[in-house]
C-alpha cells in the first residue's frame, strides 16, 4: 500500500542502530528492535527485547559513590538465527553484514501489516555469478502478545551445496545501549538455565537479579520448504538452539521458520513461565497462521486509529501511529505499567514513566480510551508511594515522581554525565514536581473525554485531592506580595535548576508549576461538588480533608504568584534579570546548540545565568489550555491575559529557546498555530522529522520519543481542530494550516465506537454512522449542531 512501507535501500552501519529502533517490532506488552538476527551486539548492532514493566535495578560505583539505578531490563534475545554455506566440505565463517560478503540489501517495515522484511544477497565463495538469496521476515504478534515468529527463505542462484543454520536464543546479554550509561552496572539477568524437549525446540529460563522476575523463552525451529534437514541441539550455559544442516538446490527456496514464546512471572493465568512458553510455542501455527492472524489484529486497531492526512506529512504521522501502538496497545490495558518516555524501542532514560503521557493520553483518550485508564491506574496503584515521599520531604498530599518506574519511588539519577566534558554533575531534575500536575491533568481529560465519571468520583478524585493537597502544603505566603508562593521548583525548561551563584537548587514561582497548580487545586474543589454526596462526605472523612482545608485551597487557587517582566509571563521569579546569550556567536562556533546546557558546562559556564530555554516552558500553558481557557485562569489568579500578552510571551520565548527536547518543537507547533501564525510549519516539521532524521543526534537510536510521536497525532486530531470534549458535546475552534488544509480522522466519544471528522474545502464535516445508537452534539463558531446517526453535520470555516 503506498505511504504504508517504511524503506532502507543497502547497507550503512553507522546509521544500522538508528534503523534498529525505527523498525522496532513491538504488541504493547514486549518490543523488539529490528536488528539483523545473524549480527551480534557491538558497535554496529544492537538487538534488544524489551518486556513493559520488566525492570531491574543494580549498584554502580560512580565519581566515588555507590549509586542505585533502575532499568528496563535487556531480555533474552530470540532472534539469533545465522548462517553459513559449506565449501569443499569445509564449513566457510557465519556471515555478518560486515564480512565484506554483502552484495545487496533493503529491508522494509509494513506498518499496514506489523511486518519487517530484509532482502539480502551474498556472495558465496569470492566467485561471480554464485549468491545465496535470503528473505526475512519477521512479526511480533498483535493477536497473541506472548509470541513472535521469524521466517527466512534461503535460495542458492549459481551454485547447490549444503547450508548450515543455526537458530539460537541468547541469554548472554547486558543493557548497553546507551553510551554514556557503558561505565555502569548492566548485567541484569542471572540464573540461566537452557533445555531442548525434542529436536526442533527449545527453552531458556533466568531471573533478574534484585527484582527476582522470572523469564522464560521458547522457540520452534523447522524446515517447512526445500528441506529436509538434520537438527542437532546446542546447549549452552547461557544459549540454547538448533543446528540445522541442508542441501540446497540451486534455484529452489529452502524456507526456515522460527517461532518463539515469552513469558514472565508478571503474567497472570500462568503457574509458570516456562511452562506457559513451551506450551504456547507447541500449540503455535506455522508463519502463515500466525501472519494471518497477526494482520488481522492489526487491521483492527488500523480501523479504530484511522487517521487520513496526505503527502509526506501522513506518511510520518502513520509511522508514529505504529509506534506509539506498539508500546500502547490494548494488550497494555491488561498491565500495570505507565508510559515509557522512549517507548519499548531501547534503553534511553532507562525505560523510565516521566511526564510523557500528557502528550500520550489525549490521543489515546479518543480512540483506545480503555489504554488510557490503565495508565492513570498506574499512576493510581503508585499513591501511597507518591505520598510517602511528599511526607518525607515535608509536604502533604501526593509528590509524584519525576521519574517512575516499577514501584513509583523516586528514580531521577542523583548524578548525570556531561559526555561533552567527561564531568558527572549534580541532578535537580527530581524538583520538577509538575509531574504531579501532569498526572492531575490527564486524570480530568479522560474523564472529559470519555464521561466516566465513576472513575472521577473513585480513583480519580482521591488523585487529584492528594495533588492538590501538595500544592497546598508548598505553597507559602508572602505578606509583602499578598500572594502565595512556590520556591525552590524546576520547571519543565530544566536548563535552570537553579540561580546564579547561590548554592540551593531550585527556582522560585515558576510560572508554569504556579498556574497548573491553581488549576489543580480548582478541579480538586470543582471535584468535591461534583462527588454524591454519600462519596463525598466517605472521600473526605478518608483523607481527613475539612472545611478549612478547602477555603485553603480556594484561596491558593486564586492567589498564587505569577511573575511578569518587560510585558510578558516570566518564566520563573527573576528570570528577566539574566544576562541575554550571544545565540549568533554560539551557533556560529558549535553548530547544533540544542544540548546548550553541555556546551555552557563544557565552558564552565551554566545556563542558569542565560535567558536561555531548553524546551517549552512558560508557552506549555498554550498547549494545555484553550485560549478561553487560560484566560479564565489568568482571570481567576487577578490577571488580564489578553491577545496581545500570549502574543508577545509567545514572541519573547521563541527567541531564547534551544529545543533541546523533540516536545519543544511540538509545543511550539501547537501554540504557533493556535495563534495563527504562519511560522507554525517550520515547528511541526521539525517534531515530524525528530526521530526519522534523528535531529537530536544520535538519540533515536537509543529509543524513539514517544510523546512526541503521539504529540504529532494529537496536533491534528485536536490542535488544528480546537476539539474539546466538554459539556457533551464536541466543541471545535479550527485554525487554518495551508499545509495541512485537508484531512480527517475517527475517534471514539463516550460510547460511539465510530465518529469521522473532516476539514475539506473549507467545511468541517462531522459523520455519525447508521450504526450508532444516538446522536451527537457539535459545537463550531457558536453554532451547535445535532447529528444523528446515518447523517453528516457540516460547519463552514
Amino acid at each position: 500500500m503506498e505511504g504504508w512501507t517504511w524503506e532502507y535501500e543497502g547497507y550503512d552501519p553507522r546509521q544500522e542502530r538508528l534503523r534498529e529502533a525505527l523498525c522496532t517490532l513491538g504488541n504493547g506488552y514486549f518490543a523488539t528492535r529490528g536488528a539483523a538476527p545473524e549480527a551480534p551486539a557491538g558497535p554496529a548492532h544492537y538487538p534488544g527485547t524489551y518486556v513493559a514493566g520488566c525492570y531491574n535495578r543494580l549498584l554502580s560505583d560512580v565519581a566515588g559513590r555507590q549509586v542505585e539505578n533502575e532499568d528496563l531490563v535487556n531480555l533474552p534475545n530470540w532472534l539469533p538465527l545465522r548462517f553459513r554455506v559449506r565449501g569443499d566440505g569445509a564449513p566457510l565463517p557465519w556471515f555478518t553484514p560486515d564480512d565484506g560478503s554483502l552484495l545487496a540489501h533493503r529491508q522494509a517495515l509494513d506498518l499496514h501489516g506489523g511486518t519487517l522484511t530484509r532482502h539480502l544477497r551474498v556472495r558465496v565463495d569470492g566467485a561471480p555469478g554464485r549468491e545465496l538469496r535470503v528473505v526475512q521476515k519477521r512479526l511480533v504478534h498483535m493477536g497473541d502478545p506472548h509470541t513472535a515468529a521469524l521466517r527466512t527463505e534461503f535460495t542458492a542462484i549459481g551454485w547447490s551445496g549444503t547450508l548450515d543454520i543455526e537458530s539460537a536464543l541468547d541469554g548472554d546479554v547486558t543493557n548497553a545501549g546507551v553510551d554514556r550509561y557503558r561505565a555502569l552496572a548492566g548485567r541484569h539477568l542471572t540464573r540461566l538455565h537452557t533445555g531442548t524437549v525434542d529436536p526442533s525446540t527449545c527453552w531458556l529460563r533466568c531471573r533478574t537479579v534484585t527484582s527476582d522476575l522470572r523469564i522464560a523463552l521458547a522457540a520452534r525451529t523447522r524446515v517447512t520448504a526445500g528441506g529436509p534437514a538434520d537438527s542437532h541441539p546446542l546447549l549452552e550455559p547461557a544459549r540454547a538452539g538448533q543446528r540445522l544442516t541442508a542441501e540446497v538446490t540451486d534455484g529452489t527456496p529452502l524456507v526456515v521458520e522460527k517461532t518463539v514464546a515469552l513469558y514472565t512471572s508478571r503474567d497472570p493465568a500462568i503457574s509458570d513461565p516456562a511452562l506457559a512458553a513451551l506450551d504456547s510455542v507447541t500449540r503455535a501455527p506455522d508463519f502463515p497462521g500466525l501472519l494471518s492472524s497477526h494482520h488481522a489484529a492489526w487491521q483492527r486497531l488500523w480501523r479504530r486509529a484511522e487517521l487520513d492526512v496526505p503527502g509526506q506529512a501522513g506518511d510520518i504521522l502513520r509511522l508514529h501511529t505504529f509506534h506509539l501502538l506498539q508500546t500502547l496497545s490494548p494488550h497494555t490495558a491488561e498491565l500495570d505499567v505507565g508510559v515509557p518516555a522512549r517507548g519499548l524501542h531501547g534503553e534511553a532514560y532507562r525505560g523510565h514513566v516521566f511526564w510523557d503521557e500528557l502528550f500520550v493520553l489525549p490521543y489515546l483518550n479518543l480512540h483506545f480510551p480503555e489504554v488510557s485508564r490503565a495508565l492513570l491506574d498506574y499512576r493510581y496503584r503508585r499513591l501511597p508511594q507518591a505520598c510517602r515521599a511528599a511526607s518525607a520531604a515535608g509536604r502533604a498530599g501526593a509528590m509524584y515522581p519525576w521519574q517512575s518506574g516499577s514501584d513509583g519511588r523516586e528514580e531521577t539519577q542523583v548524578l548525570h554525565l556531561n559526555p561533552r566534558s567527561g564531568r558527572w554533575l549534580p541532578d535537580h531534575s527530581r524538583l520538577q514536581h509538575h509531574v504531579g500536575s501532569a498526572v492531575a491533568y490527564n486524570v480530568w481529560r479522560y474523564c472529559e473525554a470519555t464521561g466516566d465519571m465513576a472513575y472521577l468520583h473513585t480513583r480519580g478524585a482521591e488523585m487529584l485531592l492528594q495533588i492538590a493537597r501538595f500544592w497546598s502544603s508548598a505553597a507559602t505566603y508572602d505578606a509583602s506580595l499578598e500572594r502565595y508562593r512556590i520556591r525552590r521548583v524546576v520547571g519543565p525548561d530544566e536548563y535552570h535548576d537553579g540561580y546564579p551563584d547561590i548554592a540551593e537548587p531550585g527556582v522560585d514561582d515558576n510560572a508554569y508549576t504556579n498556574v497548573t497548580a491553581a488549576w489543580v487545586l480548582a478541579r480538586a474543589l470543582e471535584t468535591t461538588r461534583l462527588l454524591p454526596v454519600p462519596r463525598r462526605r466517605e472521600l473526605l472523612e478518608q483523607l481527613a480533608v475539612d472545611d478549612g482545608e478547602l477555603d485553603r485551597w480556594r484561596d491558593i487557587s486564586h492567589r498564587l504568584h505569577v511573575p511578569f517582566h518587560a510585558g510578558v509571563i516570566s518564566q520563573f521569579e527573576g528570570y528577566g534579570d539574566l544576562a541575554e546569550l550571544d545565540w549568533a556567536a554560539y551557533r556560529a562556533r558549535y553548530g547544533d546548540i540544542r544540548r546548550l546546557d553541555r556546551i555552557l558546562e563544557g565552558e564552565n559556564d551554566t545556563p542558569n545565568r542565560y535567558q536561555v530555554s531548553k524546551q517549552a516552558d512558560v508557552l506549555m500553558l498554550g498547549y494545555l489550555f484553550s485560549p478561553a481557557e487560560l484566560s479564565s485562569l489568568f482571570e481567576q489568579l487577578g490577571h488580564e491575559m489578553n491577545e496581545d500578552l500570549w502574543r508577545s510571551t509567545v514572541d519573547y520565548y521563541l527567541h531564547r529557546t534551544a529545543h533541546g527536547s523533540t516536545l519543544s518543537s511540538l509545543v511550539h507547533g501547537w501554540v504557533l498555530a493556535r495563534a495563527r501564525r504562519q511560522d507554525a510549519w517550520e515547528h511541526c516539521l521539525e517534531t515530524l522529522k525528530g526521530d526519522v532524521a534523528d535531529t537530536q543526534g544520535g538519540t533515536t537510536a537509543e529509543g524513539i520519543h514517544l510523546g512526541a510521536m503521539a504529540g504529532t497525532l494529537d496536533f491534528v486530531q485536536r490542535g488544528l481542530t480546537g476539539l474539546e470534549t466538554r459539556e457533551d458535546a464536541l466543541r471545535f475552534d479550527p485554525v487554518h494550516l495551508p499545509q495541512l488544509s485537508e484531512f480527517g480522522y475517527r475517534l471514539r466519544y463516550r460510547g460511539h465506537w465510530d465518529v469521522g471528522v473532516r476539514f475539506r474545502e473549507g467545511r468541517l464535516h462531522i459523520m455519525v454512522p447508521a450504526s450508532e445508537q444516538r446522536p451527537i452534539r457539535a459545537v463550531c463558531a457558536g453554532r451547535s449542531v445535532t447529528v444523528r446517526p446515518g447523517e453528516t453535520g457540516q460547519f463552514p470555516l
